[in-house]
């Protein structure tokens, strides 16, 4: 039997506005644990010409330690400032 999956959103600030989100993008979903998927993503306005990225991951549930391992791994990502988790859903 397979076990549940949690969709985690996250919210994602890069360090700098120069910082070009397509390409944090594709370096996140590279360092993404084996069983863990980048499901959607989408940027938010946020001041300034500042945009966050608000980021879908499907992970494991039995992942001990919850969401640290993933925001740990995305936070050691070049050009990414802050990591938040924003929601968690159990899903089937």
């Amino acid at each position: 039997m397979e076990t549940a999956k949690l969709v985690v959103i996250l919210k994602i600030l890069p360090k700098d506005i120069n910082i070009n989100l397509d390409e944090l993008i594709s370096e996140i979903r590279n360092k993404l644990p084996e069983k863990y998927e980048l499901k959607d993503y989408r940027k938010e306005p946020i001041a300034f010409g500042l945009q966050a990225l608000l980021i879908s991951v499907v992970m494991p549930e039995n992942i001990e330690g919850g969401t640290e391992e993933l925001e740990k791994t995305i936070a050691s990502v070049s050009g990414v400032g802050e990591v938040s988790v924003e929601y968690v859903s159990r899903i089937s």
